[in-house]
C-alpha cells in the first residue's frame, strides 16, 4: 500500500500561483493524478501524469495554467498552479491510479488517495 502526503496549499489572490507537492511512501507508484473537490461539489479530475513524465493530461479548466510533474527519485509529484482564479477554490488531492497505461479521470480508477491540501483563491 502506498500513502500519498500533500503539501502547498494556502491562500492566494488572483492571478498567484501556488505549487502542490505529493509525496509518496510505501512503495513506488505508477500512473497518478490530482483532483480537487470544492464545498457541496463533487471530486473532479485536474490532471494526470504517466510512471516516467512523459505523458500528461489535463482538465480543460485548468489547460494552459496547471503543470503537473513528477520526480521519481523524491518519490514527489507536483502541481505547479499559475494565473490562479477564485473558482480554483478547493481541496486539491492527489491520487495513484488502479493500473497505468491510460488516462485515468474517475475517481474509482484511482485506488490511494491523500488527505487534500486547501486551496483558497481571493479575488
Amino acid at each position: 500500500q502506498v500513502q500519498l502526503v500533500e503539501s502547498g496549499g494556502g491562500l492566494v489572490q488572483a492571478g498567484g500561483s501556488l505549487r502542490l507537492s505529493c509525496a509518496a511512501s510505501g512503495r513506488s507508484v505508477n500512473d497518478m493524478g490530482w483532483f480537487r473537490q470544492a464545498p457541496g461539489k463533487e471530486r473532479l479530475f485536474v490532471a494526470h501524469i504517466s510512471y516516467g513524465g512523459g505523458w500528461t493530461f489535463y482538465a480543460d479548466a485548468v489547460k494552459g495554467r496547471f503543470t503537473i510533474s513528477r520526480d521519481n527519485a523524491k518519490n514527489t509529484m507536483y502541481l505547479q498552479m499559475n494565473s490562479l482564479k477564485p473558482e480554483d477554490t478547493a481541496v486539491y488531492y492527489c491520487a495513484a491510479q488502479v493500473g497505468s497505461g491510460w488516462v485515468a479521470v474517475r475517481v474509482y480508477e484511482y485506488a490511494e488517495w491523500g488527505q487534500g491540501t486547501q486551496v483558497t483563491v481571493s479575488s
